[in-house]
């Protein structure tokens, strides 16, 4: 068995978060390789930020993502497939917790969506960019 495949999904975008989690169940289905699915959550602990959110706002926002992707990966790979993916939600920024949690579980491969990129995304480089940049595993985006 090889290393796992690491799976980030934004989850908000339905037909590019199932295009990437059908190509990564795919390749570590090739492969024989654990699945690892992650959604990372900004930190709404920053004291400036809060504020603005009830007590709790962060618990419920774990739990909410972890149940959104086990609902997608039943839906994409089925539940017997569901049944042995890791669902991760990590808290922070989403490129350096997407490649903290490659090296935690020593992924060979991060899977990873792109969006068509805005002129915004050119200057300060989108999350896809960053991981590819800064991974020590080899990454396939999907377009």
């Amino acid at each position: 068995m090889s290393k796992p495949v690491l799976c980030a999904l934004e989850l908000n975008d339905q037909n590019l978060d199932e295009k990437v989690l059908s190509q990564a169940g795919r390749l570590a289905e090739l492969d024989g390789a654990q699945l690892d699915v992650v959604n990372v959550l900004p930190d709404f602990g920053e004291s400036w930020v809060s504020g603005f959110f009830e007590e709790h706002h962060h618990e419920k926002a774990v739990k909410d993502a972890t149940q959104r992707l086990s609902e997608l990966c039943a839906k994409v790979l089925g539940k017997d497939r569901n049944a042995k993916v890791r669902h991760l939600v990590a808290t922070g920024t989403a490129y350096q917790e997407i490649l903290k949690v490659a090296e935690t579980a020593g992924s060979g491969l991060i899977v990873i969506g792109a969006h068509k990129p805005d002129l915004k995304d050119y200057l300060l480089g989108p999350n896809a960019a960053r991981v590819i940049r800064h991974s020590d595993c080899s990454v396939f985006v999907v377009r």
